[in-house]
């Protein structure tokens, strides 16, 4: 067969969609004699709990794709209402007790509308791809879109499956996805008008970096200690011999650490074009958390792909723009998206051997339960200038890597927290005895009126008396926060960071 070169990533898809995603053996009969009982293999085995129903449309609808036989509509639409019925237990249930069946649905049902999407083009001529003569059709700009966001809607949603040899095959799929975005945009392929995107919208505009200005930078009152690259024996010896053991190890900024990482580079996530270019043409889907702080009122959340959230939320000043504010907290997006993984490594201080909480802190039991990790928890924290995590403190030790802009961070040791005013179980059985009442901005006048400061003060008498540390984070400085202090953590430029919790 003849075809041009350039489409051999597409081809390469296709193929994976054909023997992996829509693969009707995955949902094998378990007795021929009982035609409504299906079966998954062992690594699949939850969806059984979804009913025989459900399964058998699933085995139907994988044979729809694989031998392109009926509606393509038909096909997508059946699927769409088996994410809708999955996405409706999401909803029936608190997030950690949602049965795994529907998370799996979800996952499945997505892979074959993936898969349905990419075999589009060939509906009515299945038996002639792609080693059978047939003219190969590249994919539309249109049509990679819905590809990319059915998969991401499933890696966000649903997780990503447990078989290892699973999560590898919807690695290669988005990274094929990725070539074939890299391959069009060398070639400038032509596309109809109606299908038709501008993927160079950024440079165009001249956003080479991000802005780095800052409108307001808080005064540091009681500067945490920086040590200029320690090496792994100084920092074990700064966690396990505290100056004052009342006190336990104490926050301390590290500066060089990161200078090495690829993530550090000007053109790199400084640069909006280079994370747009990493992320499919910005198609990539992100979740991200509108508004000031996640305890303000009117606070939500929604996933939109990266390049509308750096076109919205980060290129525009968050007063003049309408969207608000939006952040992309506390999300595994190196996991979701490998490439970035590639751009930073985990600091040694991970691995060195931290002390347990310390009995000072009134939530250390809680923490010491929690299970020894195998390999340090990433986050990535992505957003503007005035994004705010509100005073809390969390169940590991961390180390905030800040790579691009500059965060105000402010910190409480675990004894001062009879003064600091933690929440309780709030409405709905939601814990948030992590997280203060308390608000920074409020209390210290950076933020509302003098009438919010007075009531503030008075609401919270004893916090005045609190004792903190604080600090300007800069690019390319690690913050070794020790597991149970108390931190307040206020970007004051477009910012990214990298946190590594450990334990």
């Amino acid at each position: 067969m003849k075809y041009d070169e350039s489409a051999s990533s597409e081809l390469e898809l296709v193929e994976l969609c054909l023997q992996s995603f829509c693969d009707p053996s995955k949902f094998r009969k378990i007795d021929s004699g009982a035609p409504d009982q299906i079966s998954v293999n062992s690594r699949e085995d939850s969806l059984q709990d979804c009913g025989a129903p459900i399964l058998n449309l699933l085995l139907h609808l994988s044979h729809l794709i694989q031998e392109h036989d009926g509606s393509h509509i038909f096909v997508l639409q059946r699927l769409d209402d088996l994410i809708t019925l999955a996405t409706e237990k999401f909803y029936a249930f608190p997030f950690k007790d949602v049965p795994p069946c529907w998370q799996q649905l979800f996952r499945e049902a997505s892979l074959l509308k993936f898969s349905a999407l990419a075999l589009g083009g060939f509906w009515k001529d299945l038996y002639t791809l792609p080693n059978r003569g047939s003219q190969f059709q590249r994919f539309e700009s249109g049509q990679v879109d819905q590809m990319v966001e059915v998969l991401d809607m499933a890696l966000i949603m649903a997780g990503p499956p447990a078989s290892d040899s699973a999560q590898a095959d919807i690695a290669n799929a988005l990274d094929l996805l990725q070539k074939f975005h890299l391959s069009s945009t060398e070639q400038n392929l032509p596309e109809p008008a109606s299908k038709r995107r501008k993927l160079d919208l950024l440079s165009e505009d001249g956003y080479d970096k991000f802005p780095s200005s800052s409108s307001f930078m808080p005064h540091v009152a009681r500067p945490i200690p920086r040590q200029h690259h320690p090496n792994m024996d100084t920092f074990q010896k700064h966690m396990s011999q505290p100056s004052n053991p009342d006190l336990g190890p104490e926050p301390i900024i590290m500066t060089a650490a990161i200078d090495q990482w690829p993530a550090r580079n000007e053109s790199a996530w400084k640069s909006p074009q280079y994370l747009i270019s990493k992320t499919i043409g910005g198609r990539r889907l992100v979740p991200i958390e509108m508004g000031r702080s996640y305890v303000d009122e009117g606070w939500g959340q929604k996933i939109i792909p990266i390049k509308d959230f750096i076109n919205q939320y980060i290129l525009l000043d968050s007063q003049s723009s309408a969207s608000g504010i939006g952040y992309l907290a506390q999300h595994n997006l190196f996991s979701q998206i490998p490439s970035l993984r590639n751009d930073i490594t985990i600091p040694d201080y991970c691995y060195t051997s931290p002390p347990p909480p310390h009995h000072s802190s009134p939530l250390a039991k809680k923490h010491a339960e929690i299970p020894e990790l195998d390999e340090p928890l990433l986050n990535a924290w992505f957003g503007p200038a005035g994004t705010i995590s509100p005073l809390h403190t969390d169940p590991y030790h961390n180390i905030l890597a800040q790579v691009v802009g500059k965060k105000y961070v402010r910190l409480y040791a675990p004894r001062e927290s009879g003064k600091l005013y933690a929440r309780g179980i709030e409405d709905g059985g939601v814990d948030m005895e992590n997280t203060s009442e308390v608000d920074i901005g409020v209390l210290s006048g950076w933020e509302g009126t003098e009438e919010e400061n007075s009531e503030a003060h008075a609401k919270f008498p004893l916090f005045k008396d609190a004792r903190f540390v604080d600090c300007i984070l800069e690019e390319g400085d690690c913050l070794y926060i020790p597991v149970g202090w108390w931190h307040y953590v206020r970007s004051l430029s477009v910012s990214f960071s990298v946190s590594f919790w450990f334990n």
